[in-house]
């Protein structure tokens, strides 16, 4: 008799824009943690799960592969990205040149709108800190560091951050079990905002590189910790 696999708890589907729906619950549902790193994408019970055929869950596993959270392993179908402490420091080196930059850019176009829109972003923190929802706060986070982007006016900058979203979704992702308070996430935005409300090139390169560096070292950390996979586990 062939074995199901337990539901993950996904939601059933609209007709409309299927891989893209399946694409985007997928990557909720790993940055969640309830598709853990390793394991495997069994496209029958998700399917199953979201009311659809396998085909959309198929295309929006190769999606998911190509924007790096998911593998695939030939015969054997694809499993969320397991990352290594070398993947971090690519992932964080990179997002180090973008914002930094960004910032940068961001002082200079800043305007008395764009400053009230990032200290909003800021209060939403603040406020979603006393939801107990993780993954609301992942997006949040992400959010505001993406808003400094678009204020920075450079589009190719932009779709560069775009570019590492859904890897920085899951890494920010982890992130969130660094704090017991997790108002402190909302905190550490906070001297990022106000040096580039104050302008200084140098000073706005010296506060991104604490706050993205503090997570690089905690988050690689964490990454290092994590026991792994046994043999045929997956």
């Amino acid at each position: 008799m062939r074995t199901m696999s337990p539901p993950v708890g996904l939601p059933a589907l609209a007709e409309t824009d299927l891989v893209g729906q399946v694409a985007r619950v997928l990557t909720q549902a790993i940055v969640q943690g309830r598709l853990s790193p390793g394991s495997k994408v069994v496209e029958a019970g998700i399917a199953r799960e979201l009311g659809v055929s396998r085909a959309p869950v198929r295309e929006a596993a190769r999606l998911l592969e190509s924007q790096g959270l998911l593998v695939a392993s030939p015969r054997r179908g694809f499993f969320v990205r397991k990352f290594a402490a070398d993947d971090i420091d690519d992932i964080y080196d990179l997002r180090l040149c973008v914002e930094r930059h960004a910032g940068v850019l961001a002082a200079r176009n800043l305007t008395p709108e764009t400053r009230d829109a990032l200290r909003r972003q800021i209060d939403v923190l603040h406020r979603t800190a006393d939801l107990d929802d993780p993954a609301r706060q992942v997006e949040e986070d992400y959010r505001f560091h993406r808003l400094i982007c678009e204020i920075a006016g450079n589009r190719r900058l932009l779709r560069l951050f775009d570019d590492l979203a859904s890897e920085l979704r899951m890494v920010i992702g982890l992130i969130g079990r660094l704090y017991d308070d997790p108002h402190e996430i909302a905190r550490t935005h906070e001297p990022v905002l106000a040096a580039i409300e104050q302008g200084h090139p140098e000073r706005i390169v010296a506060h991104i590189d604490y706050h993205i560096g503090h997570a690089w070292r905690e988050v690689a950390k964490l990454v290092r910790e994590i026991p792994p996979v046994a043999a045929g586990a997956k």
